[in-house]
């Protein structure tokens, strides 16, 4: 039987602002590029093929900029995803105890706590500065608050027992360790504090063509499908399940079977 979510209450355009205000550089910088390059275009007298590329450079900045924006509202704020009815649907028995694994930003221990409130639940910080190299994070730290009592440790060795966890949440997170000899060290140490038949559900966006679309270069930040799935066999993950949420947010629901 599954639990009923817990409302979380977001503003209108909550997701939309967030990501602005935690990649506001890079909208800047992108601005900035869109203003020098037809500044260019008039300055340099340029004409023929150089003028049509810089134009086409400028109209993808100034589309790219304003593509974020809208997907980020409709993948944040409009679809389901933060709605995590999907997320109770995933589990017919309850987690006894789980936790919610992130990287500076907890935007969803209270709506689990709400699902799940009988479990025993933690929630942990594994920002590393060494392996997540992306300034928006500690924009985002700076701004974070935690919904339950928070545990900062290391994401290759975390502080937790063999098979402690029926479940682990790992929620826009993974994607922040950049290299791969360190996801293999992280995954490892996951599949080691789940139970036997133990769940990880690990929620990205992928590096594909509607990332692409909506993102332009920043979709390089993600990893393509092909890897989650590489890195979920050889650190001993099977898949029980793999859905999408919108065209631009992957799930995979990942079991622990030995």
């Amino acid at each position: 039987m599954t639990a009923a979510p817990l409302a979380v209450m977001r503003g209108r355009f909550q997701g939309m602002k967030q990501i602005f205000r935690f990649n506001w550089t890079l909208y800047a910088a992108a601005v900035a590029a869109q203003a020098v390059m037809l500044l260019s275009m008039e300055l340099l007298f340029l004409s023929g093929v150089w003028r049509l590329m810089y134009f086409i450079g400028a109209s993808c900045a100034l589309f790219w900029t304003g593509s974020s924006l809208v997907v980020s509202h409709y993948v944040y704020d409009r679809s389901p995803l933060y709605r995590w009815q999907w997320i109770a649907e995933r589990f017919d028995l309850r987690p006894r105890a789980w936790v919610n694994i992130h990287a500076g930003l907890d935007e969803t221990s209270f709506a689990l706590r709400g699902m799940f409130p009988a479990g025993v639940a933690s929630a942990v910080d594994v920002f590393r500065s060494s392996d997540m190299t992306e300034g928006s994070i500690r924009r985002a730290q700076r701004s974070a608050s935690a919904d339950l009592p928070l545990l900062r440790a290391d994401f290759r060795s975390l502080p937790f027992r063999d098979g402690q966890f029926d479940a682990l949440f790992l929620i826009f997170a993974a994607h922040e360790v950049r290299r791969r000899k360190s996801r293999l060290l992280f995954f490892r140490d996951m599949l080691r504090t789940l139970r036997r038949g133990g769940h990880l559900l690990l929620v990205e966006h992928l590096r594909d063509f509607p990332n692409f679309f909506a993102f332009g270069p920043g979709f390089l930040h993600f990893f393509s499908k092909r890897e989650w799935l590489r890195l979920a066999k050889e650190t001993g993950f099977e898949i029980a399940q793999e859905f999408s949420i919108t065209p631009f947010v992957r799930v995979f629901y990942l079991e622990k079977r030995q």
